[in-house]
């Protein structure tokens, strides 16, 4: 497990580049662009759902809360191994469906399908620890019910916490409020501090297009997920050693 100091985050550079040439294929593009757009719709009434109010006020208060997402996203190492049944590093698909089974969250089959190769970006026909933590994460923002049930679903008043923060950080920096992210909301977002501190152009851009990986000029919830998990840091060889490693 991480120790209390940060640890450097791994790059995307290669991520990208592997999430790229899926897109390319066109194989599951119908697959990320109907959760893409259950997800912005999703994003969009969660965030008139929020009078207004927001927790986050500038970037840095974001970065400040970094040590509190890792120990709180580490916390799903141990959901991962009890659904890892083969011990492998991986959770396919039957592991999938058994692991929502027991969370109580019934997906159709298509609902399914669409996360699993939507959060499985390597295209190893198994979702890693990180996609892992996406997949939970998409779930709870789709399937969160009006009632009051989502923690006995989850079984984790602080990763559900985890979870709502987050989203908080998406709609942060959603400064439009239509459910995506563009170039013109993250220049805003990291120079909301104040004026005299804005932050240099290149590190936005880089920011930016570490998170938009179809180069669309646009980016989802599940393509910020990915990027904000890497920028906190938590790293898979650590937390979640593989088999054979």
């Amino acid at each position: 497990m991480h120790s209390g100091t940060s640890q450097p985050c791994p790059s995307l550079k290669s991520l990208s580049k592997k999430v790229g040439s899926m897109l390319c294929r066109g194989s599951s593009t119908s697959k990320y662009k109907r959760l893409d757009a259950k997800l912005e719709r999703k994003m969009v009434e969660t965030k008139r759902g929020s009078s207004g109010y927001q927790n986050f006020k500038s970037i840095n208060s974001i970065i400040l809360k970094f040590p509190q997402f890792r120990e709180g996203l580490k916390n799903i190492g141990s959901v991962f191994e009890q659904y890892d049944e083969d011990s492998n590093g991986t959770i396919d698909r039957e592991e999938l469906k058994k692991c929502l089974q027991k969370l109580q969250l019934h997906l159709t089959e298509e609902e399914v399908e669409d996360l699993f190769h939507s959060c499985d970006i390597d295209g190893s026909e198994g979702i890693q620890f990180n996609e892992f933590i996406v997949l939970l994460c998409l779930i709870y923002l789709l399937k969160e019910p009006s009632s009051n049930h989502t923690t006995s679903r989850l079984g984790s008043p602080q990763l559900e916490a985890t979870f709502d923060t987050i989203i908080e950080v998406f709609m942060f920096l959603d400064k439009n409020g239509n459910g995506k992210l563009n170039k013109k909301d993250m220049v805003k977002a990291l120079n909301e501090t104040s004026p005299w501190e804005k932050s240099p152009s290149h590190i936005t851009k880089s920011r930016f297009k570490e998170m938009d990986w179809d180069k669309n000029g646009k980016v989802s919830f599940r393509e910020f997920l990915f990027a904000f998990i890497n920028w906190v840091g938590i790293d898979m060889d650590e937390d979640m050693p593989l088999t054979g490693t």
